[in-house]
């Protein structure tokens, strides 16, 4: 895929071509059920116990090999007695993956030294399988989640590798994280090669999501090495979404054969433009690993991952927090926590399993009556005309509809058409004379909206008040202007605003 298909999406707020590259759903056969089932019973268990043989074989070879170590020793590549163990350890991790079933590795193109290229990027991260490639890197640095170190057996093979920690929660984390990054490639091949995941999270390998920059600030020369598992019965993708870690580890224990591909694509070396940019480089690299792939990108990253489970715990499909987060970021300016809070908003307006809003939930919503007007406002939202609001054209709408709409003036105007007398406040009989006449809107429907507004309920609605209505709500500004708009159109006052007249004249 060229460089010049690839780049507009990501300057527009299109859909993504991949909608959901976070759920995983298996593809069963009738023959997937009968291998699984005499698998289960003959071969799986025989493999699992190999498995944990070599597993407990390399362990201790690993703890020997990073035991006791002092602090200038764990700054330090492992040497000597220490790295002769490495060659033993490989290849236990390495029977441990045959015993498994994956016995056939194809690998394409020629790995380069630390030298030439200090940072390998893989891509892309699609299961806890991936570990695989690592190994067969000859288990080099690698950067990962500290919460890894404390998995039994498997935290120790991880300090082997002597991993650059990722801690997600500590706010200094990401520039600890680019300076360990950064001290390694620049020892001139002191260190191994670094090897980084540079998506950060899991994905069914549709496509490729956002390059996180960390192991590009360096601007250091990168290697990209591509991943495939060409198996037909796909028991490998460990998803947000899907089969749990032990579901796939006994499915992929019940194959005859598992297959993985690797291919070392030429070193890409940074050009100026992407010393100066580390986002513009991890662009370039995953355009030219996306071209080998032949698969799509998109701008979805970890950040949605964390929508999808704020999604799900409000009772919402997965799905309904996919909205790009990093792209929305950029163009609108939102920022995560405000993310979370119009999601919670979102659950409030809609009452279906698809996570959707209908015209009519928005009209509940509104406390408005289903009208042209209202019609016109939602149609607006509604980017992809399917007839339904998903949460991202919520918040599209949201900022590029109401909020340019709700803006000090608007509000200001609305408030003096609806305080019909100058009175500084709003009654409810007035309020309900004008939306009746403007919207169609009945007088229990006004009641509960007035209601609504009127927080110090003393019977009025002041102008402070009105005004956090407004920001409660922002989807009212585009029903101001719409009624301001029918006012000017009209050339003549409101028909409660002639009442008033007559009442004064009389």
């Amino acid at each position: 895929m060229k460089r010049n298909v690839i780049y507009p999406r990501q300057d527009s707020l299109v859909s993504p071509v991949v909608e959901n590259p976070f759920v995983h759903r298996l593809n069963w056969t009738v023959y997937d059920y009968i291998k699984v089932a005499l698998m289960s019973i003959t071969i799986a268990p025989i493999r699992l116990i190999l498995v944990g043989i070599c597993l407990l074989a390399a362990w201790p070879l690993a703890a020997i090999a990073v035991g006791f170590r002092s602090e200038a020793d764990r700054n330090k590549p492992l040497a000597g007695w220490r790295n002769f163990l490495r060659p033993f350890v490989v290849f236990f991790c390495r029977a441990m993956f045959f015993m498994g079933g994956f016995h056939w590795i194809t690998v394409r193109g020629k790995r380069v030294t630390s030298k030439v290229a200090p940072i390998i990027a893989m891509a892309p991260h699609s299961s806890y399988f991936d570990a695989l490639p690592v190994v067969y890197l000859n288990l080099d640095t690698v950067v990962a989640k500290a919460e890894t170190d404390n998995v039994p057996l498997f935290g120790t093979l991880m300090q082997f590798t002597q991993p650059v920690y990722v801690k997600r929660e500590d706010p200094d984390s990401r520039v600890n994280t680019i300076k360990e990054i950064s001290r390694r490639a620049q020892s001139k091949g002191e260190w191994p090669q670094v090897i980084i995941f540079p998506e950060g999270t899991c994905t069914n390998r549709s496509c490729l999501i956002t390059f996180k920059p960390g192991a590009f600030y360096p601007g250091q020369p990168v290697q990209p090495v591509c991943i495939r598992y060409p198996n037909k019965f796909d028991t490998i993708t460990w998803t947000w979404e899907g089969p749990g870690a032990f579901t796939l580890l006994w499915l992929t224990l019940c194959q005859f054969h598992n297959y993985m591909e690797i291919e070392y694509l030429p070193v890409y070396y940074p050009t100026p433009e992407d010393k100066q940019d580390a986002k513009v480089f991890a662009n370039h690299v995953r355009d030219k690993m996306a071209e080998c792939l032949k698969c799509p990108i998109t701008d979805h990253t970890y950040d949605d991952c964390r929508l999808m489970v704020r999604a799900a715990k409000l009772n919402l499909p997965m799905a309904t927090g996919l909205v790009e987060f990093h792209k929305l970021h950029k163009k609108l300016g939102i920022s995560f926590a405000q993310m979370h809070d119009h999601l919670e908003k979102f659950r409030k307006i809609t009452d279906n399993k698809a996570g959707s809003i209908t015209i009519k939930e928005f009209a509940m919503y509104l406390r408005l009556p289903v009208s042209s007007t209202l019609q016109e406002i939602f149609d607006t939202y509604d980017r992809n005309s399917s007839g339904t609001i998903d949460f991202r054209e919520y918040i599209i709408g949201l900022s590029l509809v109401s909020g340019p709409a709700n803006t000090e003036d608007t509000i200001k105007l609305a408030f003096q058409l609806f305080d019909s007398e100058n009175n500084g406040y709003i009654t409810e009989d007035g309020l309900t004379t004008i939306l009746h006449n403007a919207f169609g809107m009945n007088k229990d429907d006004v009641h509960e909206l007035f209601e609504d507004a009127d927080k110090d309920k003393d019977g009025k609605i002041s102008y402070d008040e009105f005004q956090q209505q407004a920001a409660d709500k922002p989807d009212y500004a585009k029903i101001f202007v719409a009624y301001q708009n029918m006012v000017n159109k009209n050339g003549h006052p409101e028909p409660a605003q002639e009442e008033n007249q007559k009442a004064k004249t009389e």
